[in-house]
């Protein structure tokens, strides 16, 4: 149950009319009773938090909230926006889950770490190719959080000025520190790559200091959350400076089937051969199976039917893997048989050879 503390906080919140203090008391109960397994109040907190929050929610817009609409300088490289998704909504492997779901609770949570000298985890990098959900993870992270998501456009960031790019991201940090949010690096790679590489220049090297050294001085309440394709190139002082570090990889046939169903609910699925569907969506990512199923719904609603065929999913997904440049032919990379080899040269099978030429076959 709610400690004293918590529920004198609570009431006091709610009669003060301080609407922020009530929302992340009532979270924080609702972290408390689902770290004790009492999930189904945890959901039923939440989820009245939320409706309390509802009409401010709504409220909140880039427009009309002077707050989250970066102003200035900044309006050229911060794009702010108010998220929607949650982690549930994101088909994540369970291990990323439960680690993103875990900075949720600790951000929640933080003046009880902070009574005890620990603080919440705030810097988070996550790596993987494209399409794996690393920028709707953060989208999802605001959303759970009702906090604001700003964007860093990093093409309006970097400059070829010396000492000007660093004065943008001084300025990014200084948001960081004094307006509470999500702040999303996307494809960090751009700020972060390697010092020693054949391409550095000396404004290289200084532009990554100051990133370095500005998230290590960052102690403000935001989450600070980069993405990269490349991790391999990222500089390993980059790394040392996140507080966690998560690896995306391409959907298995788990998740692929996941996505499948969940883009296509109020269609009729039922005769489906889920292994043929997943073998053909194979090295896609979770972006593109989605982009199938929407592709292969278009053409039923078009075609007059409620449901969806293997041989829909098979085509949509075959002309997805085409877009994608990934056209795989398996007859051309199939190592030929020596009795194939012999026959194709005229030379006479034996019987035991033809037996295990069918048999391989």
């Amino acid at each position: 149950m709610a400690s004293a503390q918590q529920l004198i906080g609570l009431i006091k919140s709610h009669a003060e009319g301080d609407s922020d203090r009530f929302f992340d008391l009532a979270m924080q109960l609702s972290a408390a009773e689902e770290q004790k397994g009492h999930k189904r109040l945890a959901e039923q907190l939440r989820q009245w938090a939320d409706a309390g929050q509802m009409p401010r929610a709504e409220a909140r817009t880039p427009n009309l909230t002077p707050i989250a609409a970066p102003r200035g300088d900044l309006a050229q490289f911060l794009v702010a926006s108010y998220p929607s998704e949650r982690l549930n909504s994101v088909i994540l492997p369970p291990l990323i889950g439960e680690e993103l779901a875990h900075i949720v609770v600790e951000t929640r949570m933080r003046e009880k770490l902070e009574e005890k000298g620990l603080k919440p985890r705030r810097r988070i990098l996550l790596s993987g190719p494209p399409g794996t959900g690393k920028t709707m993870s953060a989208h999802s992270l605001a959303g759970e959080l009702q906090f604001p998501l700003f964007s860093v456009m990093l093409h309006g960031l970097i400059t070829k000025f010396m000492g000007e790019t660093a004065q943008k991201l001084k300025l990014v940090f200084d948001a960081i520190k004094t307006t509470r949010g999500v702040y999303l690096f996307d494809e960090i790679d751009a700020l972060a790559a390697a010092r020693g590489d054949g391409n550095d220049v000396g404004e290289a090297r200084r532009v990554l200091n100051s990133f370095l050294q500005f998230l290590e001085e960052d102690t403000g309440p935001s989450i600070v959350v980069a993405t990269t394709n490349l991790a391999e190139i990222l500089d390993r002082a980059v790394l040392r400076r996140f507080d966690l570090v998560l690896s995306y990889e391409l959907p298995d046939a788990a998740s692929i089937r996941e996505a499948l169903e969940r883009r296509l609910i109020g269609f009729s699925l039922s005769r489906l051969s889920w292994r043929k569907i997943t073998d053909c969506a194979a090295g896609l990512s979770t972006a593109d199976v989605v982009a199938a199923a929407e592709d292969a719904a278009r053409r039923a609603v078009l075609g007059d039917r409620n449901s969806i065929t293997t041989l829909d999913l098979v085509n949509s997904l075959g002309r997805r893997r085409s877009l994608q440049g990934l056209g795989r032919d398996a007859n051309a990379t199939k190592p030929e048989s020596l009795s194939s080899k012999r026959s194709r040269k005229g030379i006479p099978v034996s019987n035991e050879d033809g037996r295990r030429r069918q048999e391989a076959e």
